[in-house]
């Protein structure tokens, strides 16, 4: 069964090694090496994370003689966005609605 581009990444994100590795990312390229450093964990467990997170689209991995940096691909968490606003506008009018509630409670009305 083939997984959908949204359930991957979500999947990606759900792990904390997977969202702290991005984090780092986003400040720029970076190495196997560099990327495991605040991990107690080996590298085939670091290396196995960033497999997810490429099979998810999220990362690329790069080429530069020996050295084979990682980056960020950001594409796929505007899917995510997209999704999520959705649920971020009816939050919004249930916080409105919440407000105009208070508004008539303060005024006595």
């Amino acid at each position: 069964m083939a997984t959908d581009s949204l359930s991957m990444t979500l999947s990606a994100l759900a792990d904390p090694t997977r969202r702290a590795i991005l984090a780092r990312l986003a400040l720029g390229e970076a190495s196997v090496t560099e990327l495991a450093e605040p991990f107690e964990m080996s590298f085939p467990a670091v290396s196995k994370h960033l497999r997810v997170l490429e099979k998810a689209g999220l990362v690329a991995r790069g080429r530069d003689a020996q050295f084979r940096p990682r980056t960020l691909r950001a594409e796929p968490l505007r899917e995510v966005d997209d999704w999520l606003g959705t649920y971020r506008r009816l939050w919004e009018e249930r916080l409105d609605r919440l407000e105009d509630y208070l508004a008539q409670l303060q005024g006595g009305t």
